[in-house]
């Protein structure tokens, strides 16, 4: 019964994205493929919820989708002390130094993708990116992210700062099936849901160029007779034209 239940809340999670998302979803294509017909840039930042493992260098994938990862270290090899419990160690400000060495410029595009929507990090790089002049695509879920207090010291979530909000129906603490027998839920809903809604974009940006006359830059899969040639030829050409 749990994987009928699955498959049940599956096509419902579906059946409302396609129902519900469907003019916020052409809106950020309409961002997406007005900035690379610019030259601008499109970035993804992903807090560990699929977006930028499931986007980046996949067959039929843009090759204008580029991962912003962030690599951040410090040792200090000093013994821990009573009164460094509790205390705050907020990486507040970091973004901005992030973006500053980035390849970001402003009318670039940034997709930002939480789930809760709360963490320092992405309501941080959030408001640093709209002080940089990007426009800022959050895909949150907005009833989960309503119930929690933000981590971030100006009090604000994610779907409060950026300029696209694109909810991904996630239900609040994600997990979609509840199992009474373990006492909790299983199944989260956050992965699948960013996965549908940003091919669906991808789909979108693709029929927006081409009306444009624009062949935008598509990988084809490793395992395509002549791939490494065409994929060559594809990122040369992303990168004299931004798409």
């Amino acid at each position: 019964m749990l994987k009928e239940n699955f498959y049940n809340q599956l096509h419902h999670l579906i059946s409302t994205i396609e129902d519900e998302l469907n003019n916020v979803i052409e809106e950020a294509a309409k961002a997406i493929s007005g900035a690379m017909t610019d030259g601008k840039a499109i970035h993804i930042y992903d807090t560990g919820h699929i977006l930028d493992s499931e986007l980046i260098c996949r067959a039929g994938g843009l090759v204008a989708f580029k991962a912003l990862r962030v690599q951040f270290d410090v040792q200090d090899e000093v013994r821990c002390r009573p009164a460094d419990q509790g205390k705050n160690r907020s990486l507040e400000g970091l973004m901005h130094f992030v973006l500053k060495k980035s390849n970001a410029h402003p009318g670039d595009v940034l997709i930002i993708g939480s789930v809760s929507g709360k963490g320092v990090l992405p309501v941080d790089l959030a408001l640093a990116a709209k002080e940089f002049g990007l426009k800022v695509i959050a895909l949150t879920s907005v009833a989960y992210s309503s119930l929690l207090t933000s981590d971030h010291s100006s009090g604000k979530r994610l779907f409060e700062i950026s300029d696209i909000c694109i909810d991904n129906c996630a239900p609040p603490f994600d997990a979609m099936i509840e199992v009474p027998n373990l006492g909790l839920s299983i199944c989260p809903a956050s992965g699948l849901s960013a996965a549908t809604i940003m091919w669906a974009i991808t789909a979108q940006v693709v029929e927006n160029l081409i009306l444009l006359g624009i062949q935008p830059s598509v990988y084809k899969s490793v395992n395509f007779p002549g791939n490494a040639e065409f994929n060559e030829a594809e990122c040369k050409r992303y990168i004299e034209k931004g798409y």
